[in-house]
């Protein structure tokens, strides 16, 4: 199991419920983008798991411009450094396929470390042509809900996925996994390794709480609760993987 997280407590609860590795993102409301180092290496002097790194710029579509690119470059230098274990990246040209270059690019950027190819996958045109250009490219990993919103829904399309990788590549099921779907999703696509979130709602500790005004602008999250990473729901989530193996 494979957790997202956004904060040193939640990588924390994620390494005790017995994830094998986290994903490191910031702003995980817009599906997740490039953390801080101070934040990467802040974890990784509390967890021993293996830290992969999301490179994003911003939110919304895979298609970037070169500034942003060199952004991206940028942080990939700074958060090797910082001790990154791998790095979690993709990039999408406008016709909805995978930008090739852009990724061979950051490919030899973050070597050696391992490199997992994100859910841009499933904003592709042609999702199992672009399974094996991901492959072609030199992936470890893939992370996809299957060209749909959830990992169930997509379910169909992450079997056939898993089916045409050959384990060539791991083939990783992510988008609202919960204890509730595990069995199902696992059983119906055969993945080996799977991605979740396993949060829960944590409630602020002030006691003076202003009401009326929010720090945030479009996306309004919560102004005094904060989604963490619950580590009785990754244990649960990882006990039913392991007697889904048996």
């Amino acid at each position: 199991m494979e957790v997202c997280v956004d904060s040193v407590l939640s990588a924390i609860n994620a390494e005790k419920g017995g994830a094998i590795r986290v994903e490191l993102c910031a702003n995980l409301s817009e599906g997740g983008t490039t953390p801080t180092s101070g934040m990467l290496r802040t974890i990784k002097k509390y967890v021993k798991i293996p830290v992969f790194v999301m490179i994003r710029p911003r939110g919304g579509d895979f298609l970037y411009s070169p500034e942003e690119v060199e952004v991206m470059e940028a942080e990939v230098v700074d958060l090797k450094r910082a001790g990154a274990d791998g790095f979690v990246f993709g990039f999408l040209k406008e016709d909805g396929t995978v930008d090739k270059e852009l990724c061979s690019k950051f490919l030899e950027l973050t070597k050696p470390l391992p490199a997992t190819f994100h859910r841009a996958i499933d904003m592709t045109s042609d999702i199992l042509q672009a399974l094996d250009d991901v492959v072609d490219l030199g992936f470890q990993r893939v992370l996809t809900s299957g060209g749909s919103s959830s990992a169930l829904e997509g379910l169909p399309i992450i079997q056939q996925m898993v089916l045409k990788a050959d384990n060539r590549i791991c083939v990783m099921p992510g988008g609202g996994i919960n204890s509730g779907n595990l069995d199902r999703i696992l059983d119906g696509c055969g993945a080996k390794e799977f991605h979740a979130s396993a949060r829960s709602t944590v409630h602020s500790r002030m006691q003076f709480r202003k009401e009326g005004i929010s720090m945030g602008a479009s996306l309004c999250p919560p102004e005094f609760s904060v989604k963490v990473t619950d580590k009785v729901k990754v244990q649960n989530l990882v006990q039913k993987q392991q007697s889904n193996k048996k």
